[in-house]
């Protein structure tokens, strides 16, 4: 897959968009309309379940040289070899870690990206080693209804502070798009806007044309 800075279109299958469609296809479409990372969210699945799932995304982000991201389950992002794994502030700092370097074994390759919403948490992330920083939800989402949208202002502040690759995330679409990268983001990642279209990997493939005409 293509090194974590030049990755600019982060996407889902999350379960709770399937839509009746199995995650295998949602991974292959995503893959189709040009993803450079997919994570694998499946909140009301057992670890067992997502084991399966992720087992099965695996040989086709392989294939398309894809990196695939396991939400929260550190654990089976190890066993199954995924590229990376995503946890929340309550998954990290909430459970007494103070630096991704604790969760990592020796020589490990595994890479671990962390969730912040505001920039306090965002700069203790990136003194905790984090590989990444999710910044967001910019705007209110669906995807996590409770949670207070951090607005535009919170994406200006990771441009100028963020020393590693941070996407913006939630509520964007694209009609929010050109405003959240004129705001200084090179990076998004999109659940429900190309999960809900009705052409998964036609939407895809429009999100990565906007940011291809970002600034690099």
């Amino acid at each position: 897959m293509k090194p974590l800075a030049e990755c600019k279109l982060y996407t889902f299958v999350d379960t709770a968009y399937l839509h009746g469609r199995t995650p295998e296809i949602v991974a292959q479409q995503l893959c189709d309309g040009g993803s450079d990372l997919i994570q694998l969210r499946a909140k009301n699945s057992s670890p067992d379940e997502i084991r399966a799932m992720a087992a099965k995304i695996l040989p086709i982000t392989r294939r398309a040289n894809v990196g695939l991201v396991i939400n929260d389950h550190l654990d089976i992002a190890r066993e199954i070899g995924a590229e990376f794994c995503h946890l929340g502030q309550e998954d990290f700092f909430d459970a007494g870690h103070q630096h991704v370097g604790q969760l990592k074994m020796k020589n490990e390759k595994l890479k671990i990206g962390l969730s912040t919403h505001a920039p306090a948490q965002a700069q203790r992330a990136l003194d905790a080693g984090a590989d990444y920083v999710a910044i967001g939800p910019v705007y209110a989402t669906g995807t996590k209804p409770t949670a207070r949208p951090v607005t535009l202002e919170y994406v200006r502040w990771a441009a100028t502070h963020a020393d590693v690759p941070w996407f913006a995330i939630g509520g964007i679409n694209l009609q929010t798009i050109d405003e959240v990268l004129a705001a200084g983001a090179k990076r998004v990642c999109v659940v429900s806007a190309i999960l809900n279209a009705t052409d998964v990997a036609k939407a895809c493939a429009e999100f990565r044309r906007r940011l291809g005409h970002s600034a690099a």
